[in-house]
């Protein structure tokens, strides 16, 4: 005999609470649960490091940067117009040897490289002061520069 709908709700309300309040017939719902995370999460510094930086350069201006970078200061990874952790390490060489820097060479274009950054860019139309700050004037000279490349 085929049940009523109204045995069937019930049925399904019943199914619905027991679900609910965590037991079916002595069978509990967590079973469902999702695994834990076995991989560690990434740490904000290495997203920073891996994430790139162009500082209001365009991706055809970026690519006339890691050209330079490729032909003087030994940038060997793709010409793709980001300028990523390579491209930033090939740009701290260069900072290190002619410009002040004195951090490391990490890819990352932290305060010290673009204060570095700034100091070379005071040849290419930067006034501003030597803060770190890749504020509007750091990136109008930058342009200025990846433009003369």
């Amino acid at each position: 005999m085929r049940p009523s709908i109204l045995t069937r709700s019930f049925i399904s309300a019943a199914t619905v609470a027991a679900i609910a309040g965590g037991s079916l017939l002595g069978t509990s719902v967590g079973f469902a649960a999702a695994a834990p995370a076995t991989a560690p999460a990434a740490s904000a510094q290495s997203v920073s490091i891996l994430a790139t930086q162009n500082f209001g350069l365009s991706s055809a201006q970026a690519k006339r940067v890691q050209g330079w970078l490729a032909t003087y200061w030994d940038y060997n990874d793709s010409i793709d117009g980001q300028l990523g952790t390579n491209s930033w390490k090939a740009f701290q060489r260069c900072l290190k040897t002619y410009w002040g820097y004195t951090g490391a060479i990490d890819g990352d274009p932290g305060v010290n490289t673009i204060k570095a950054l700034q100091r070379l860019l005071q040849g290419y139309g930067y006034t501003g002061a030597i803060d770190g700050d890749a504020g509007s004037g750091t990136r109008a000279a930058f342009k200025n520069f990846a433009d003369s490349r």
